[in-house]
């Protein structure tokens, strides 16, 4: 993806299902060994692990929250699920929800955790085609 100008940024939270409990380098040997192991190395930055829910979210996520509208409005069951009260319409609903920030780093799309990955891999070509298209004409 660096070719194209784009980042990739991961950021691990605990908030989801207790699922991340470790350090970034905890995680780090999680994902190489455990899951999804066979010697797996990200190919994208690891961010230190932090809140994107609640009063101690990490900024970014305040401002990419505020920048795109929610991907749904149901939690499904939360209790025991979800650690952060209250919930808001515009919170995270789980891992792997997904945001794109244009050059400007203005958010430009958020996507539900569950979209296919092909999806997201056509509305990212589709915004990189419109930005090209721009910077021609100008």
């Amino acid at each position: 993806m660096k070719p194209l100008g784009l980042t990739i940024l991961g950021f691990p939270c605990n908030q989801f299902g207790k699922q991340e409990p470790g350090t970034k380098s905890e995680i780090l040997s999680g994902l190489r060994y455990v899951r999804p192991g066979n010697g797996f190395v990200p190919n994208f930055l690891l961010m230190e692990k932090g809140d994107v829910n609640g009063k101690n979210e990490q900024r970014v996520f305040t401002f990419l929250k505020r920048s795109c509208p929610p991907v749904g409005d149901d939690f499904g069951a939360p209790y025991g699920r979800l650690f952060w009260e209250p919930l808001k319409i515009n919170d995270i609903k789980w891992n792997f929800e997904k945001f794109l920030v244009g050059p400007d780093g203005k958010a430009v799309m958020r996507w539900n955790p569950r979209v296919d990955m092909s999806t997201v891999r056509t509305d990212i070509r589709n915004y990189l085609l419109r930005l090209y298209t721009q910077e021609l004409q100008n």
